[in-house]
């Protein structure tokens, strides 16, 4: 992160330097920095910023189910009951209200052998990026309190769409919470049917791939656990076992 800093305030002090002489130059060196910065800021796979880890380290054919933005009442008992039925474990990435509103699903999934990890307390998509360090302090404590009332504490970490913040790797460090990205993810918001979610998450499978769904009400009703199923099936058929990662597995 200093570095992306230096280089930033480098181009800034250079461009005003050339200003008079080169005006085109200049703008080149003003924006450019500020090009880089938001491409390490926005883009999931960027990693000057925070780290986040994309894949795991695996000799099998595994990979890893992560879930975001519940606990949702319709949708979490019901993706429970698909992996149990294909006897797959997974990560639910929650949000800190819906935990807080809903404590027996995080309880359920804890109890059905999978992991709650920490998703925000209030998912402040548009705003992450450019949060205070006061509001990254509130949308991850608060997310804490949430799920130790349901004696969970949390180790991993997804911010909302993968999108950093200045201030987060301190954050998450002194709270013992590690990054969690994907190699892969469905954009279940775009689609318009669950085969074609399930055909972009699994296009480039590969073991220890890390893929992304969601549940709650911003998935199409078309698209709301079918997604899940599908995969799960698909994965099954292609002789994948669908697994939680310990800490020393991770690796990119």
């Amino acid at each position: 992160m200093r570095f992306l800093i230096f280089v930033n305030l480098a181009g800034k002090a250079a461009a005003i330097l050339v200003g008079w002489t080169s005006p085109v130059a200049a703008l080149a060196l003003w924006f450019a920095p500020d090009a880089l910065v938001a491409y390490h800021l926005f883009a999931p796979q960027a990693q000057g910023f925070v780290r986040m880890h994309r894949r795991f380290s695996t000799g099998s054919r595994e990979v890893w189910l992560t879930i975001d933005d519940g606990p949702d009442p319709e949708d979490t008992p019901r993706i429970l009951e698909l992996l149990a039925a294909q006897g797959a474990r997974a990560t639910f990435f929650v949000i800190g209200e819906n935990a807080a509103q809903h404590p027996e699903l995080i309880r359920a999934i804890t109890a059905a052998g999978h992991e709650v990890a920490h998703h925000t307390h209030t998912h402040p998509l548009a705003t992450f990026w450019c949060a205070s360090p006061d509001r990254v302090r509130r949308e991850l404590d608060l997310a804490f309190n949430a799920l130790r009332a349901s004696g969970i504490t949390p180790t991993r970490f997804r911010p909302p769409a993968g999108i950093k913040n200045f201030w987060l790797a301190r954050a998450l460090r002194t709270r013992g919470l590690t990054g969690v990205g994907w190699s892969a993810r469905g954009l279940e918001r775009w689609s318009h049917e669950a085969a074609a979610v399930a055909d972009r998450v699994l296009r480039h499978l590969a073991p220890g791939a890390i893929l992304l769904l969601h549940e709650g009400p911003r998935v199409p009703a078309a698209i709301r656990v079918q997604a899940i199923r599908l995969v799960l099936e698909r994965l099954q058929a292609q002789g994948y076992r669908v697994v939680v990662p310990t800490p020393g597995q991770l690796a990119d």
